[in-house]
């Protein structure tokens, strides 16, 4: 799933851009697009500023009574905004301001499905890449992006789940712990400890029969049985990276 922000102020490009999304989405069926439009570029910017929204691209036209595409997007750089953006323009004339802003890619309008499908598919190629780095979690009604090495290790607590970062962070998820490892599996790094943990190999700092020290001070106490399977996935895991 990708979200998609498109920004322009005449509703028939919107139209027009969100069509060719939903096109390129037919020809790919594992791909699903959430879009949301905007007709402004400050509701665009208002939405990222205050964590309520956060898109992987944004398709954004140039041309805009209130504000330029390019200063929209230099506010969003300004404010640490990584997000890839796409401009679609009637003119050539901003294309260096784009290279200062890091857009992905300028495109003149009329843009033809060919033309929007190979930017797309350079998108698509980054976005999973960049997605074996990070996790995309809803968490307290809006969209987190965890960086997979910054998770120390999720505990159950009762019925709740918590996910506890590097910097100290808290996250309390509504997922079950079944559904939590299911997500971290494609990640070797992550073993469950008994039932009640899940805890990162890079983030062990000791290990011993009774207990696992992680790097931020937790002490895990561990369950009859779990040292000798823990242990060798520990020592796996650092002798194939090495």
């Amino acid at each position: 799933m990708y979200l998609i922000a498109l920004c322009d102020d005449e509703e028939a490009d919107l139209d027009k851009t969100e069509q060719m999304l939903r096109i390129y989405e037919s020809v790919h069926p594992d791909i699903e697009f959430v879009i949301k439009r905007f007709q402004s570029a400050d509701h665009l910017i208002d939405c990222v500023r205050q964590n309520e929204y956060a898109p992987d691209c944004i398709l954004m036209d140039i041309y805009m009574p209130e504000k330029l595409g390019i200063e929209a997007a230099r506010e969003l750089r300004d404010m640490g905004n990584r997000v890839k953006i796409i401009f679609l323009t009637t003119s050539r004339e901003h294309a260096l301001d784009a290279f200062g802003v890091e857009a992905s890619q300028y495109l003149v309008k009329p843009v033809t499905n060919d033309m929007l499908f190979a930017v797309l598919d350079k998108f698509r190629m980054e976005e999973e890449e960049a997605r074996r780095k990070y996790l995309l979690l809803r968490i307290e009604g809006r969209i987190q992006r965890i960086l997979v090495n910054e998770i120390v290790y999720c505990e159950a607590q009762g019925k709740a789940q918590y996910l506890h970062l590097s910097d100290g962070t808290q996250y309390n998820l509504r997922r079950t712990m079944a559904e939590i490892y299911e997500m971290l599996a494609g990640y070797r790094e992550f073993v469950r400890v008994g039932v009640a943990y899940i805890v990162n190999l890079e983030h062990i700092e000791s290990l011993s029969t009774q207990e696992v020290q992680m790097d931020n001070c937790k002490k895990i106490f561990l369950p009859r049985g779990s040292y000798h399977p823990l242990r060798e996935r520990y020592f796996s895991y650092y002798c194939e990276n090495e």
